[in-house]
């Protein structure tokens, strides 16, 4: 059975070339808009701005 809660798994893509690069969770209530991170992307070769897709 799935645990119950208010984490949920989401995506992180790269915002220059549209790659899926990572995989994280966030909690849902504190933090209800998209994530925003700055993560290196090994297709870039760069540290670039990550945002969360579904």
């Amino acid at each position: 059975m799935a645990a119950k809660g208010n984490r949920v798994l989401i995506y992180l893509s790269c915002t220059k070339c549209k790659a899926k690069n990572y995989v994280t969770t966030k909690n849902r209530v504190k933090t209800p808009q998209k994530l925003k991170l700055k993560k290196f992307c090994k297709y870039c070769k760069a540290h670039v701005e990550h945002v969360e897709v579904k």
